[in-house]
Order: C-alpha cells, then sequence, then structure tokens
C-alpha cells in the first residue's frame, strides 16, 4: 500500500474538533447511501436512519487532523497496492515473554525483523474475547489488555500499515449486547434472529441454508421472559447479528470509523457472506450482504478514503469474486480462497494442469482492485473455493493425504444429510512435506483445547523464537530466511506489481510458468516453479511462448541464460524456481 506522506501522530485527534464546520457529505454519495439504505429498509426506514448515519459520519470526521483532511486530496486509489506490499498476518499473542506483554514483543520482533520486507501487519482479533482465539468478540471496541493497549497497537503505525478484523457477523454470547439481550432489554431484543420454537423454521428452509459447520444453526437460550432460539452460524458461542435491525448496522459502522480513528489502513471483513438471513434462500452472499459492504466502501470513501476493505468469504471462487462489485463500488481486495489448495493439489500430483488452467482466466476488473493471495491462514486450507474446478474425487483425495500427514478434516452440511470437507486443518509446512519431516503440526493444542483449528495456531516464547531465528539448522530460521529473501526480491521488482500484465504458459505439467511484464512495457519476469521431486530439463520455445527476451538473469541466484535458436534451456532441480528478468 501506499507509504503515507505524514506521521501517525498527525492523522486523528483524541478528541474532535466541534469548532470546525460540519462535514458535508458529497451529493453523489449521499444518494449512493440513501438508495441502499432504502433497499435495506425501505423508503421509510432510509428517511429514519439516514441522518444518524450521516451523524456518525461526522463525528468521525471531527477527529481528523486539517494535516489528514489536506493529504487525502492528493490520494490516489489507483496507487493504493503496489509490488512492495506484502502482509504479514499474526496472532497478537503469537509471542509470549517473562515481563513484556505480547503486543509490546510485537513491536520488537517486527521492527527488528521485518520492516524491510513486509510493510503491512494484519493483527488477528487482538479484542477480549470467549472463544475461538478472538473471534467470538466480547467488546469491540476495546483491545485484550492480556495483549495490551491501542497505544501498542498504534506504535507499530510508525513502520507498517496496519489491517484490523472487522468481525461484523456475530458477537460473543458472553457480551454486554447479547447479556441484556437474555435481560429482554427492549433496546437489544431485535439485535439477533430469534425464534420461539424450532418449528420457527421449516425442514425445507433448513436443508437450503448454507453453513460452514454441522452443528445445529439455532441454540437455544434462556432469557428473562423464557428460552429462545438464536440463530448461531458458527458456534454456540458465535450469536450471529440481525441486520434486518438498522440499529445493528449503525453500530458497526461506528465501530468501522473507530478502527480507521485506531489506526486501520485495511478492514477484513469476517464472514460476511453470512450477514444477512433470509428463509426460503442460502443465507449465504445474499444481495443485501452485498449491499451492506457496499455502504461500508460508501461510508469510507467519504470520510477514510485511504481505507480499504478486503472480504474473507470461503465459498465458491465464482461466488467469490463478485465481492469485487464492480470494481470501484465494494471491496477493493478479496481473499483468492481457490489458490491454496489448488496449489496444495499442485503438489501433491506433481501437476500443475489444474492450476495452470484456472490461472489463466485469472483477471481482476479495474486498476483499484487486487486479489489478496495467500496459501495457509490462522485457520488452515479452506477447500470450498476449489469445488466447481477440481473434482469432488480429487478433494478427497487431498483431504486423505492431509490425514496422512498429521492433520485433520473441518466438515460443512450440505443441507441433504451428507457432509463434505470444508477445510483441512494442518500447517502448510506439514501439508507440502514428506510423511517424516520433521512435524510442524501443533497436535498438542487440537487435544487441549479440543478445536482442529488450533494445530496451526500455536504460540511461541521468546527465548524459543529467537533461538531458533539465530540457529541456521532450524526449520523456523530456513523457512522465515528463505521467504524474507524472497520477498526482498520482489519487492523491488516493478513486474510483480498487482497491476502489471500477466500470461500464464503451458510448459509441462510438472512446472507452473508466469510472465509477468511490468505496467510501461520495458521489463518481464518469467517465473516458474517446479511442483514435482524429479529434476526437469526444459527448452521453451520463446516465439511460441509470446517471450519477447533472449538473454535473462535469475533474480534469486544472479545466473544469466541465453536462449538459442528460439529456445531458453533451463534445468530446475526437485522444488526449484527461477526468476528470469529479462528487458523487453
Amino acid at each position: 500500500m501506499t507509504k503515507n506522506k505524514i506521521s501517525r501522530k498527525q492523522f486523528h485527534r483524541l478528541d474532535p474538533d466541534y469548532e470546525r464546520p460540519l462535514y458535508q457529505l458529497p451529493n453523489k454519495i449521499k444518494a449512493r447511501i440513501i438508495k441502499k439504505l432504502r433497499f435495506l429498509y425501505g423508503e421509510q426506514g432510509a428517511e429514519i436512519w439516514f441522518p444518524e448515519l450521516e451523524r456518525i459520519m461526522s463525528v468521525y470526521y471531527a477527529h481528523k487532523t486539517e494535516h489528514m483532511i489536506a493529504w487525502e486530496k492528493t490520494y490516489k486509489a489507483a496507487e493504493r497496492f503496489s509490488e512492495k506490499d506484502a502482509i504479514l498476518i499474526t496472532y497478537g499473542d503469537l509471542i509470549r515473554g517473562k515481563r513484556e506483554k505480547p503486543l509490546e514483543l510485537m513491536v520488537d520482533l517486527c521492527k527488528t525483523y521485518l520492516k524491510d520486507a513486509f510493510n503491512v501487519l494484519h493483527i488477528l482479533p487482538f479484542f477480549p474475547y470467549s472463544s475461538d482465539r478472538g473471534f467470538a468478540v466480547l467488546d469491540f471496541k476495546e483491545v485484550d489488555p492480556q495483549l495490551g493497549t491501542w497505544e501498542d497497537i498504534l506504535n507499530l503505525k510508525d513502520d507498517f500499515q496496519l489491517m484490523f478484523d472487522g468481525v461484523f457477523n456475530h458477537v460473543s454470547s458472553k457480551s454486554r449486547w447479547f447479556q441484556e439481550f437474555l435481560n429482554q432489554n427492549p433496546d437489544y431484543i431485535d439485535f439477533f434472529t430469534v425464534f420461539s420454537t424450532k418449528e420457527g423454521i421449516s425442514p425445507d428452509h433448513l436443508k437450503l441454508i448454507t453453513r460452514p459447520r454441522t452443528s445445529e444453526v439455532l441454540t437455544q437460550f434462556k432469557t428473562l421472559y423464557g428460552p429462545r432460539l438464536v440463530w448461531t452460524t458458527f458456534s454456540q458461542d458465535q450469536i450471529d447479528l440481525n441486520y434486518k435491525n438498522p440499529r445493528v448496522l449503525l453500530k458497526m459502522v461506528e465501530i468501522l470509523l473507530t478502527y480507521v480513528r485506531r489506526g486501520a489502513d485495511i478492514i477484513r471483513l469476517d464472514a460476511v457472506t453470512y450477514l444477512w438471513e433470509e428463509l426460503g434462500t442460502s443465507c449465504a452472499h445474499l444481495d443485501q450482504s452485498h449491499v451492506i459492504i457496499k455502504l461500508f466502501r460508501d461510508i469510507l470513501d467519504a470520510v477514510a478514503p485511504h481505507v480499504a476493505l478486503i472480504t474473507e468469504t470461503n465459498v465458491m471462487h465464482k461466488d467469490n469474486i463478485r465481492y469485487f462489485g464492480n470494481g470501484r463500488d465494494e471491496a477493493q481486495m478479496v481473499y483468492n480462497f481457490a489458490l491454496p489448495p489448488l496449489v496444495l493439489h499442485a503438489f501433491q500430483t506433481a501437476n500443475t494442469t489444474t492450476l495452470t488452467q484456472w490461472a489463466k482466466n485469472l483477471g481482476i476488473n479495474s486498476d483499484t482492485t487486487t486479489y489478496f493471495n495467500f496459501l495457509d491462514s490462522h485457520d488452515g486450507i479452506g477447500v470450498t473455493a476449489a469445488r466447481g474446478i477440481l473434482p469432488d474425487e480429487e478433494i478427497e483425495m487431498m483431504a486423505l493425504r492431509v490425514l496422512e500427514h498429521g492433520g485433520y478434516i473441518s466438515y460443512k452440511d450440505n443441507g441433504d444429510g451428507t457432509m463434505s470437507p470444508y477445510e483441512f486443518n494442518i500447517t502448510w509446512y506439514s501439508a507440502i512435506n514428506r510423511e517424516d519431516a520433521k512435524e510442524e503440526n501443533d497436535a498438542e493444542a487440537v487435544i487441549e483445547q479440543k478445536h482442529t483449528r488450533s494445530i496451526n495456531r500455536t504460540t511461541l516464547s521468546k527465548k524459543y523464537l529467537l533461538s531458533a531465528l539465530d540457529d541456521p539448522d532450524s526449520n523456523i530460521y530456513q523457512v522465515a530466511s528463505g521467504l524474507i529473501r524472497l520477498i526482498r526480491k520482489r519487492i523491488k521488482e516493478k513486474s510483480f506489481h498487482p497491476n502489471a500484465a500477466q500470461r500464464v504458459l503451458s510448459i509441462t505439467e510438472k512446472v507452473f510458468a508466469v510472465l509477468r511484464t511490468s505496467r510501461d512495457n520495458s521489463e518481464c519476469i518469467l517465473a516458474v516453479t517446479n511442483v514435482s521431486n524429479a529434476r526437469q530439463e526444459l527448452a521453451i520455445d520463446l516465439k511460441q511462448c509470446e517471450i519477447e527476451f533472449d538473454n535473462c538473469i535469475d533474480i534469486l541466484t544472479n545466473k544469466t541464460f541465453t536462449a538459442k535458436e528460439g529456445k531458453l534451456r533451463l534445468i530446475l532441480a526437485p522444488y526449484d524456481i527461477v526468476w528470469l528478468k529479462g528487458n523487453v
């Protein structure tokens, strides 16, 4: 992301400045917002609730400094992303020390080891929580005191852009909001989707509901006035919010802008696939959910244009890319969920055919959007996005190989009495390495916490981590140093800009090859990866592949190559990679 030209201290005031004139919402954005409110809540609802939404935006604006307001006038959305962007995803308590708080340790570690490689930090939910390692939020506006403070978060802004989680689909059952519902406080009665009996959802409607879990969609709780059943997409401790109540939407907008004031440059919209429940539908990625995301985008475009939205939507690829909208009205980034399982499949089978064919058709619909490419996450390796790309039997075979490597499989209910793999819970290291490789899965955490996702959520001691980072023989050193070395090379090459031209080449099923050409058409890089455990000898026909250079250098090794008789000859060791740079 574009490096800010002013310091973090000049972005937001601690207290609002109400002596300045009130914020004036541009008429074009005002019309877009009102149109969306009408779609969600009708003509009368839009008339009632728009003034409150405008008030929330005005309060946020009053916290902005004059420096920030002036800087935003020069901000160019098309330059938001560049080849220099690399996002580190981590838990706030990944590192534990004897005296320091985890976020203090995180600040020191990032500034010491990472600031010349990663330029964006995604600290996974750092709020007080009751379960799911942060994704059952007790209080959206507070930092978990066991981790640190808002000041610790802000201290990272001197060296990094920050990405926060907007866990806007659900809230902890122990949260104040839900406790007020249990008390039957009338202000919170409609904050959640509630039924008096299970018969409130017919069996036919239940079959239509798409969920990434096998648990019951309704969970019973005792309230002041008797038992109630509430909608729980993910777990009994994660209560879905009811966006049919406009007060819920307004609360979340206020929280969204609070995160911006606290330093967020990217907001990750967690599980937004399921924001809106409507019986008789799949209750997944409904039009209303898209409209809410677009409304968030309108609000940010109006008062915080430097902040981007990224949607975390683990659904089929064709549905996932819908969250780009028209390229300018919804998320600026979407998680590229199909990439991890397709890359894993390529390495498991030593065959890139499916990955290559899928990647050839991959595109974005504007110069202000891009994919968030990743291979593994704190949850594991989702496989839903690969359905329709890989046959079901191939996904089942992948699952068996994951089990053989010490991992677990999370299943989802298909609504017809059957279940299918939803996610592979395994570390990426264990998933792609041999069965006898040094174990990286945290099997002890799975047993202790009774949650398969814990296999990839290890907490490390400061002493252990620093020792491993200084030991060239340790897995941590080798993986970290190797990855950082690649990132340092990548961020210097304009051919790796997100908007650079890309062509995926079919050379042989044993390698994945992609040609990237810089936006000014002066340079290109041919990146070739051997996904097999065998040596590969290649003779690449430059004319057939429309490659316009004869001489090139592997920027990873500085070895030079010269084509002969129109053929570029390469010898790749098992699992070898080359990044061949040439001038066009």
